[in-house]
């Protein structure tokens, strides 16, 4: 995590750019990759030298330029993008403290001296193991540029840089606000396989509770509930970003971006339907976890009690015998002992069929 600068109660909100050097991260690898691309041309490179790389224009073809940032443990290249872009300083706040919700903000535009941009933060959610982690990706959206910081290195990319090394695909043939759409479009799908993921575990969790309900299965439970939390709580500030993005219009949004992202906010929509049914099921399996455990110990406490039932009349012969009084007539008798376990064998045999045949035991 970073370091957060020491701020008294009142202080003035954001961070400047001569505070970001003040900032420290974890240790790690920074990725920089630019994309510079338009209907005929694509050039896609590794930036290592950032101040050489910024000074340099881009090319006279490029439509779109993509800058991609994976990682955030070196300051001085978030101090240069913010320079070079003119970031504001409340969204570069952001970006550094990864504890933001999902949300799209504006700013500069006519009349500011900042140029038009919007700042959008959004959670990607992967699978490691059987539990759900996210990670927070901060995007700028200018008029012909892209700017995309992540928090680690990953591949959640890859297929939108597969659509753009495709000759002729929509993707190359519009502006920036469509490479944004479909960055966030790929974020939005990816929780597809994770729900279909969530779903096949409250089946399985569902038969193993109603074969046999082993304490172990509510833990199991307990963090599929938390996972859906979670996905809940990622995805639903994501309807109203893309309600945003689609209903108000900014400069940097294109009319065919905003026809497109109806269809994306179907989607989110489509997701938190999933999401409320799922977790109605994990609240289901809690109670029938509930259920199986009460009646298997019913079934328990049934046995018991038919055990007890059958054994009570054999003790109470057995404490009538073994009194000590010194005159039992039949004591004496060589047929005595053999005759007091066959009434015995007699009573329980009797007792357990009545048991059978009422369906008790």
């Amino acid at each position: 995590m970073l370091r957060r600068i020491d701020k008294n109660p009142g202080a003035a909100p954001g961070v400047e750019y001569e505070e970001i050097n003040q900032l420290s991260g974890e240790s790690g690898q920074v990725v920089i990759t630019c994309i510079d691309y338009c209907a005929g041309e694509v050039a896609i490179q590794n930036v290592e030298n950032l101040e050489d790389f910024l000074q340099r224009h881009r090319p006279d073809w490029s439509v779109v330029r993509w800058i991609n940032v994976a990682g955030l443990s070196d300051m001085r290249i978030i101090h240069a993008l913010a320079t070079k872009y003119n970031l504001h300083p409340l969204a570069i706040e952001d970006v550094l403290h990864l504890s933001q919700r999902p949300k799209i903000e504006p700013y500069g535009g006519e009349g500011s001296e900042m140029q038009a941009r919007l700042f959008i933060v959004v959670h990607t959610l992967q699978l490691k193991g059987e539990s759900l982690s996210r990670e927070q990706i901060s995007i700028f959206l200018g008029h012909n540029t892209v700017l995309t910081i992540q928090e680690t290195p990953s591949n959640v990319w890859d297929p939108i840089l597969q659509r753009i090394k495709a000759r002729g695909s929509r993707l190359r043939n519009n502006d920036a606000s469509f490479l944004v759409y479909s960055l966030l479009d790929v974020n939005i799908d990816r929780c597809f396989p994770i729900l279909e993921h969530f779903g096949d575990r409250a089946e399985e969790l569902e038969v193993l509770i109603l074969e046999d309900s082993q304490n172990s299965k509510i833990n199991d439970i307990h963090q599929l509930k938390r996972d859906l939390l979670l996905m809940r709580r990622e995805l639903w500030p994501m309807r109203e970003v893309v309600s945003t993005l689609q209903r108000e219009p900014h400069e940097c949004v294109s009319e065919i971006t905003r026809v497109y992202l109806r269809d994306l906010y179907d989607h989110v929509i489509q997701i938190i339907e999933i999401i409320e049914t799922y977790r109605e099921m994990a609240s289901d399996l809690t109670e029938t976890y509930m259920s199986s455990v009460s009646n298997r110990m019913n079934e328990i406490m049934k046995v018991l009690t038919m055990i007890g039932t059958i054994f009570i009349p054999l003790t109470f012969l057995a404490g009538v015998y073994g009194m000590n009084f010194r005159h039992f007539p039949e004591i004496e008798q060589k047929w005595a002992y053999p005759a007091f376990w066959s009434i015995c064998v007699v009573i329980a045999g009797i007792m357990f069929v009545l048991f059978r045949r009422r369906k008790w035991l």
